[in-house]
């Protein structure tokens, strides 16, 4: 069997695919990815100072460079004092409510970044299950310092949980089936394929033979090549809406009579991810212009629909596929292995950003600025200051993440007294 892999929530494929995410944007459930990142218009599935959001089809530069290969690399100085960042207090007791789920993982990991030790946050973890919601400013400013990591210039973009028309035995309407991890589909074993970059085996199979090969791709599974083999834990009505959800990496399927079934990131194919909203740029159907579409999820979405043949071979040339497996918690996994939660989790890249700590945003959509936790990785959320923030589920968060795509300035909140022990001014 294939062991859990490690990757959007979610962020998955999302902005990301998420590579070996253990829950999914993601869930990296991811992995939105956002639709920008999924769009690959700007070069990777997002925030400090208020302004407006830009335009659809804004062309946007190219979000920071992965500078130095870890936070206690690429440089960490002082910020301001936490207590005037200006906390709402709506925002900092969901904040506070995100940190002190966190804190049974936090204060038993390896921190990555190099920047904090499990016993860093004890004092923290310690407060915050009895602290009053009403007071969670104070919580931040007496337990927290603020740092800037690489010059703190951040960019943000957004991932939400998805519900899709789906029923969990096959059903007329409902014919496109959602698959569990198979168990064929492992990693190479020490001499039978070229390791990759990261020094891990690559994920396929082995044939009949014996012989270590590619797994099948997102064309071979349409095409049935996991038919019959029982892997469906639900039918989907709608293969546009599926693809989605597996770039978010995590969501969920309401049936007619209104019951649902969570699913969650389980694991990928192995195959590269390719980004179709770039595909569209390269072949002039994305842009403002007559006859093209905006480039954002949505106008993805109804490319889609509206050239079906099209549309179908657009999706196939992304020969990366996810699976999922059903999720009976209290909310979408992230790769912290906690439940992830909207408008309060943000997705890192863990080397530049401790997991399970705050973080300040101050960015130019407002409606992303403000205290965010770090529950959750995501494929292409790399390199220090790039953000991915979480929304939740429903029509209002796939409108703000499927558009989500700001700059501005980032702050990491550590416990008080990590930057005199790194030695940091």
């Amino acid at each position: 069997m294939l062991p859990a892999l490690a990757v959007r929530p979610a962020r998955p494929d999302r902005n990301l695919l998420r590579q070996d995410h253990p829950g999914g944007h993601r869930h990296n459930l991811f992995i939105f990815i956002l639709a920008i990142v999924l769009l690959g218009l700007l070069g990777g599935c997002v925030r400090l100072i208020p302004g407006g959001t830009a335009p659809v089809g804004t062309v946007r530069p190219a979000p920071p460079a992965v500078v130095g290969g870890t936070a206690a690399l690429a440089g960490v100085r002082r910020g301001p004092l936490a207590a005037g960042l200006g906390m709402r207090p709506d925002n900092a007791a969901m904040a506070l409510r995100a940190f002190a789920v966190s804190c049974p993982r936090l204060t038993r990991r390896t921190d990555s970044s190099g920047l904090t030790v499990p016993q860093d946050w004890a004092p923290a973890c310690a407060a915050a299950p009895g602290w009053p919601d009403a007071d969670a400013g104070r919580f931040f400013a007496t337990y927290f310092e603020t740092a800037e990591v690489a010059g703190g210039t951040a960019f943000a973009t957004g991932y939400f949980e998805p519900e899709i028309a789906g029923v969990r035995s096959r059903q007329p309407g409902y014919d496109v089936p959602v698959y569990a991890l198979p168990s064929d589909l492992v990693r190479a074993r020490p001499g039978d394929a070229p390791p990759l970059p990261d020094g891990r085996m690559p994920l396929g199979r082995y044939d009949t033979a014996g012989v270590f090969t590619a797994y099948y791709d997102r064309g071979e599974i349409d095409d049935g090549a996991l038919a019959g083999r029982g892997l469906e834990i639900g039918w989907a009505a709608d293969p546009v809406e599926l693809f989605f959800l597996q770039i978010q990496g995590s969501g969920r399927l309401r049936a007619p009579d209104g019951s649902v079934i969570r699913i969650g990131y389980a694991g990928q194919n192995g195959r590269d991810y390719t980004a179709i909203g770039a595909l569209m740029r390269d072949s002039g159907l994305t842009g403002t212009g007559p006859g093209q579409y905006p480039p954002t999820m949505q106008g993805i979405q109804q490319y889609l629909r509206d050239d079906p043949a099209g549309g179908r071979a657009l999706m196939r040339r992304n020969r990366s596929y996810v699976f999922f497996r059903e999720l009976t918690g209290p909310g979408p996994v992230g790769a912290l292995n906690v439940p992830v939660t909207g408008r309060a989790t943000v997705a890192v890249d863990p080397a530049f950003v401790p997991l399970g700590a705050p973080v300040w945003l101050q960015v130019d959509n407002p409606v992303a600025s403000g205290l965010w936790v770090a529950q959750d990785t995501g494929g292409a959320i790399k390199g220090s200051n790039r953000f991915d923030t979480f929304w939740g589920a429903g029509a209002d968060a796939r409108r703000i993440a499927g558009t989500m795509n700001t700059r501005g300035r980032a702050l990491v909140l550590l416990p008080k007294g990590t930057l005199d022990r790194l030695g940091r001014r």
